[in-house]
């Protein structure tokens, strides 16, 4: 069995969905940190099956609504001590900026580039978002 030791300070971001882990790796450009990362994926879960998880030593902050995007249901211990800290639970967030792009080719956001993407969620069930410009649909 593989031995990850817990860390001191820092994020853990646990209960992602199997396969999931690298594009949150990605996403978060946790390759630029300058401390211990570690993405361990396919690990055993009673809940989930099979569920990845992150460890970043001593990052406190982290962007939480890029993670409640991807999945709400992911939760993030913030880790002082050795010890959780703080529990928190993910949500859909209400309004997204720059997160993801409106694919309409007439949206303003297509031709004017300085505009940012901004999208509010239209249907929580469906996870759909609507462009503020356009209209728009994405559906995660």
């Amino acid at each position: 069995m593989l031995n990850v030791d817990s860390i001191k300070k820092g994020i853990v971001i646990d209960h992602i969905k199997n396969g999931m882990g690298i594009k949150i790796y990605n996403l978060l450009k946790l390759n630029n940190l300058e401390g211990s990362i570690a993405l361990l994926m396919n690990v055993p879960s009673e809940k989930q099956g099979r569920k990845d998880i992150i460890k970043i030593e001593n990052l406190t902050n982290i962007d939480f609504m890029v993670l409640g995007l991807i999945d709400p249901s992911i939760t993030v211990n913030i880790i002082e001590n050795e010890k959780i800290k703080e529990k928190i639970k993910l949500t859909l967030p209400e309004q997204i900026t720059n997160i993801i792009k409106c694919k309409n080719p007439r949206c303003i956001t297509s031709t004017e580039h300085y505009i940012p993407h901004k999208f509010y969620l239209s249907n929580k069930e469906k996870r759909e978002y609507r462009c503020e410009y356009c209209d728009e649909s994405y559906t995660l």
